[in-house]
């Protein structure tokens, strides 16, 4: 396995690593990952198409880029890999098509052929995709067989429209997945936040998908407000501080979900994920360094999964977080950088959503608030 990355920003397409392919054209698989006029109207699609003839070509919409140690905007992280041992069959569908996200899923995944296959990367719409539901869909078909990893595209702080695309200019709706085949491929993977939590468990008594109205009978927006005390004022910005910790079964670890809306007449609130009747609630509130040094472990619970410094690691992180840490944003990108050391290539952006699973031999699951990181490689 070759990569090369290269960043398009002011209409130019640049190296970015010394040990970069020789021959281009013996490229594979291409990831770009950029702001979304610049990756939706930009001619960029074609000039990769020219560069690497035989790749192929996923495109993302993002909240932010991240190409080694450093956090753009505006701009396009790329990632061309060669793969010398291992293929790839990506496959694309569109939720215009379906029903509804969980449709979309099952869909996708019966797409893919189960033989020899080693893991799937999935990248989708971030604004018209329920993550939750999508995720629910891919798990019901992989049934724990591969690893399965990913992110929703992202709109900076828009949060209007994204855009995805498979060997086209990208476009609204589309959910991609790259299956990787072949026994010579290594993944490795981990997820955290590093959020703080406060408050006694609670349980959900009323919700509507990712709307929650009620939690042990009591309005959730006034018992939320009620832990925020100052911050209450602040509402809807300050939600960003205080997620929420849910635990949909007693033995499940507990998922970060991000508050996007509050209704002040239903007292309820939306989330970026779904919020189950009956799961367990805490709330959660960010601490800088804490934020950093779960980048930092995850990079590290990756890493010692492995026996060497991978070629490539996959950085999807969420928009929340880059808000939050503001001008430090880049304090985790770095931390990872640290931890994997220059033999390691980071690409990667900023979502409205992380796809992982918590462990190994766990089905993948939809995160907020989280620094997610697989690692590639070729053994």
């Amino acid at each position: 396995m070759q990569t090369t990355l290269l960043l398009f920003d002011d209409n130019k397409l640049q190296m970015q690593n010394e040990t970069a392919l020789a021959d281009l054209s013996k490229t594979k698989l291409v990831l770009g990952f950029g702001g979304k006029e610049v990756i939706s109207t930009q001619p960029l699609y074609e000039e990769l198409k020219s560069k690497f003839p035989e790749a192929d070509i996923v495109l993302c919409s993002t909240a932010g880029e991240i190409i080694n140690n450093r956090v753009n905007d505006n701009s396009v992280s790329i990632a061309a890999i060669e793969l010398e041992k291992t293929s790839i069959q990506p496959v694309m569908v569109n939720i215009r098509d379906y029903e509804n996200s969980y449709e979309a899923g099952k869909a996708l995944i019966k797409l893919i052929n189960f033989n020899n296959l080693s893991y799937i990367l999935v990248i989708s719409d971030g604004s018209n995709v329920n993550g939750s539901e999508l995720v629910r869909g891919i798990n019901e078909l992989v049934n724990n067989r591969v690893p399965v990893t990913g992110g929703l595209a992202g709109d900076g702080t828009n949060f209007q429209s994204t855009v995805v695309g498979l060997n086209e200019k990208p476009s609204g709706g589309n959910i991609v997945a790259i299956p990787f085949y072949g026994k010579h491929f290594v993944v490795s993977h981990a997820s955290m936040g590093g959020w703080e939590i406060f408050g006694p468990e609670r349980t959900v008594t009323k919700s509507v998908a990712n709307q929650l109205f009620e939690i042990e009978g009591q309005k959730a927006l006034d018992l939320y407000k009620t832990y925020l005390g100052p911050y209450a004022d602040e509402l809807p910005g300050s939600a960003l501080l205080f997620p929420l910790g849910i635990k949909i079964n007693e033995e499940d670890e507990p998922i970060v979900r991000t508050i996007l809306s509050i209704d002040q007449e239903t007292g309820s609130m939306v989330f970026a994920g779904d919020i189950p009747n009956g799961a367990k609630v805490r709330f959660m509130k960010a601490n800088f360094d804490k934020l950093v040094d779960a980048a930092t472990n995850a990079a590290g619970q990756a890493f010692q999964k492995l026996p060497a410094a991978p070629q490539l690691a996959l950085l999807i992180s969420c928009v929340g977080r880059k808000i939050i840490l503001g001008k430090r944003t880049e304090e985790e990108v770095e931390a990872v950088a640290g931890t994997f050391g220059n033999q390691t290539l980071l690409t990667g952006f900023y979502s409205y959503g992380e796809i992982s699973p918590f462990n190994d031999n766990a089905k993948c699951e939809l995160h907020n608030q989280t620094m997610t990181i697989t690692t590639f490689d070729e053994l």
